[in-house]
């Protein structure tokens, strides 16, 4: 994929209507909604967005979405593949110290619930990878989520989209539909009632599932977004009191909170003991180690390779090669002389110290530190450093920090692949024109799981500014969903 296959043509044609009409619109159905505000400071008179908006979705070429359509199976094989890595871990059939990375810093009562024979075959059902595209036209992915935000967001930005003439990917609502799909394929009752459930801590992301609860109530599939508090249990279920006191029963509770957080969390011990005695199903599974970003360091140990190619098969372990950039675990646990770090140099020596590393130039550390998982510095591009950006002081404090962590936070040491440039529009409020930028994207596929495959629902794209390394949702950027050229 070269990178007029990341963004074709169509995204600089004629839309099908006034591109100004279109921006003032979308802004104008802003205006008020908590979904699109945000506390941060800097914004254009005039703007009821956090962000810029843009005429138009993000064009993608047939062959990439083609690409993004067929991913979503390798990835579900790759969780696959990782669950029954980590239970012939814990047997003794692969090497012990994968499951102990993996349980590193957890409490016993989440590992050992992780590991019930009732839950073995559990997976996460919604899969979103951060991909970068390349110069060279290659797909990396810099994250692997399995508790994505934005499901709201996006299917919101993929309606507001269709409603003025484009046709996204999955269609106006292609996130909707996916995750009614997914959530009834996970139990037997006819009409389930589904229950998200969004913890304090991810209090951010409330609006965008009250948004996605609508939206799937008007689909079909009975939704409630609720507090964990808001849970009242009986023997038999749990029970929730509807305005006007209507009693509605959940069959399944959408788990939208980090597992770091469980012991803040209202009425935990009561969900997990309904769903071990299958009295209420919960997704994604109480598994920390399917949360942990290490996967990517796994994947890449060659005392493990045999297991991922005969596991994988030839075409996913090729796809994931590509795919997956070189990661490290930064374990501060002394080698000895004869063995060093593999895969790792620096100007083509052999590093067997991480500690090595800190007297690296600005070139030569062209890496990314970043918390593992199971922390609160793990999610939202939290606790993420680029290591050409810091000075000589800053890398060393950032390395020594994140080797000190080991024993209870592990961090990674992953290379860092430059997006393509791009050009996006938007529109500037000041000038009252339509602009355009030069920028990089990140393009976030969500996929939902049904039995033994992993469809794509809708694609949200996010545009920053070339001079920025880590692409999110800021104020300079854009944010939409993109569309097949």
């Amino acid at each position: 994929m070269t990178e007029q296959g990341i963004q074709g043509k169509s995204c600089l044609q004629d839309p099908p209507r006034d591109p100004v009409e279109i921006c003032l619109e979308i802004n104008e159905r802003a205006a008020g909604h908590p979904l699109y505000q945000d506390a941060r400071k800097g914004l254009a008179p005039g703007s009821n967005l956090a962000w810029r908006v843009s005429p138009e979705p993000f064009s993608i070429s047939k062959e990439t979405f083609l690409y993004l359509k067929g991913l979503g199976n390798h990835l579900l094989k790759f969780y696959e593949a990782t669950n029954r890595l980590y239970f012939e871990s814990v047997k003794g059939q692969q090497p012990a110290w994968v499951h102990q990375l993996l349980d590193q810093g957890k409490p016993d009562s989440l590992i050992d619930y992780g590991r019930m024979n009732r839950f073995k075959r559990q997976l996460p059902t919604v899969i979103r990878p951060d991909l970068l595209f390349t110069e060279t036209g290659r797909a990396v992915a810099s994250e692997l989520d399995s508790i994505p935000g934005g499901l709201g967001f996006v299917a919101s930005l993929s309606h507001e989209y269709a409603r003025l003439g484009f046709v996204p990917v999955g269609g106006a609502a292609g996130i909707v539909e996916g995750f009614a799909k997914m959530m009834r394929a996970q139990t037997e009752v006819a009409d389930p009632t589904v229950a998200i459930v969004v913890s304090e801590e991810a209090g951010d992301y409330w609006h965008e599932f009250i948004w996605l609860g609508e939206a799937l109530n008007e689909y079909g599939l009975e939704t409630l977004v609720l507090r964990p508090q808001d849970l009242r249990f009986t023997e038999e279920a749990f029970e929730v009191t509807l305005p006007g006191g209507r009693v509605a029963t959940p069959h399944i509770i959408y788990r939208y909170f980090e597992l770091f957080d469980l012991k803040n969390i209202p009425k935990m011990e009561l969900i997990q003991y309904a769903n071990k005695k299958q009295r209420v199903f919960v997704t994604p599974p109480f598994k920390s180690y399917l949360e942990e970003k290490l996967l990517f360091a796994l994947f890449h140990h060659p005392m493990l390779r045999r297991f991922w190619q005969t596991t994988l098969g030839d075409e996913t372990c090729h796809a994931l090669d590509s795919l997956i950039p070189r990661t490290w675990i930064l374990d501060p646990t002394p080698l000895p002389p004869q063995a060093v770090i593999p895969g790792l140099e620096i100007d083509g020596q052999a590093v067997n110290d991480f500690r090595q590393l800190v007297h690296t130039t600005k070139k030569q550390r062209d890496y990314v530190v970043k918390p593992s998982g199971f922390s609160e510095l793990a999610w939202g591009s939290r606790g993420v450093d680029f290591g050409a950006d810091l000075s000589a002081e800053d890398w060393t404090r950032t390395l020594g920090s994140a080797l000190d962590s080991f024993s209870q936070t592990p961090y990674l040491l992953q290379e860092y692949h430059k997006p393509a440039k791009v050009t996006a529009r938007y529109y500037d409020f000041n000038r009252q024109e339509i602009r355009s930028f030069d920028g990089r994207a990140r393009l976030c596929p969500y996929y939902f799981v049904s039995g033994d495959q992993a469809e794509l629902g809708g694609i949200l794209v996010t545009v920053c500014p070339a001079d920025k390394k880590a692409i999110h949702g800021m104020v300079d950027s854009i944010m939409v969903p993109a569309r097949v050229e």
